[in-house]
């Protein structure tokens, strides 16, 4: 499916985007271009693939700024849409920044496809935009909500836009299991869990239980 294909993987750089990457590369796709904000680890990935240096491009930039992803979806064929702000506290303390990436750069992610004709986009979402209790999860409700009523609305545009459910992935960033070994080898215990009296513990998000400001 993706043999000879461009693809471009907006928040490409995340633990979702690297197994991902490696995943297509199997598929020989004529180029996959990594799009995120964070040079670092798009060093650390071109690193970490550079067997396949010829067929990734790593491109710096922000689903916010839609005259950049107009640019990295030039002649794609494929979209992935992988980016977030996805820890719950910091969505919680800075809602329209969530508002901004989440909602706000999906909408971008939308208009650029649907205007460089690419042929499909994944959102990929989240099981806790499944009734809402927190700002996270809202705003990927709606980011779903903007692909669902795209996908209506484009008119003759071949574009296919589409939305993916994830549950919590073990061991990517800012999961508690790394946290836990790390514990673990330290010899100190798992002490980082909120109180009922913490105004960010939400008894239908078990996540909001754990703190992981420290």
């Amino acid at each position: 499916m993706y043999a000879n294909k461009k693809i471009l993987i907006i928040g490409g750089t995340g633990t979702i985007g690297c197994h991902l990457t490696s995943r297509l590369l199997e598929e020989n796709p004529a180029v996959i271009r990594i799009f995120s904000r964070d040079e670092y680890k798009q060093y650390n990935m071109s690193i970490q693939f550079r067997e396949h240096s010829k067929q990734l491009r790593f491109l710096i930039g922000d689903v916010r700024d839609q005259q950049r992803l107009l640019r990295a979806m030039e002649d794609i064929d494929y979209v992935f849409h992988l980016a977030a702000m996805k820890h719950v506290p910091f969505c919680e303390y800075n809602p329209f920044e969530a508002v901004q990436t989440n909602v706000i750069g999906t909408q971008n992610v939308i208009q650029a496809a649907i205007q460089t004709g690419v042929k499909k986009v994944l959102f990929t979402s989240t099981d806790k935009a499944i009734s809402p209790t927190n700002t996270y999860g809202a705003t990927k409700l709606m980011a779903e909500r903007l692909i669902s009523a795209a996908e209506y609305q484009k008119g003759p545009k071949p574009t296919i836009l589409s939305s993916v459910r994830f549950g919590n992935v073990m061991g990517s960033r800012g999961s508690v299991i790394p946290l836990f070994i790390r514990q673990v080898l330290e010899d100190k215990k798992n002490n980082h869990y909120r109180s009922r009296n913490d105004p960010l513990y939400d008894d239908a998000d078990p996540s909001s239980r754990f703190d992981s400001s420290f």
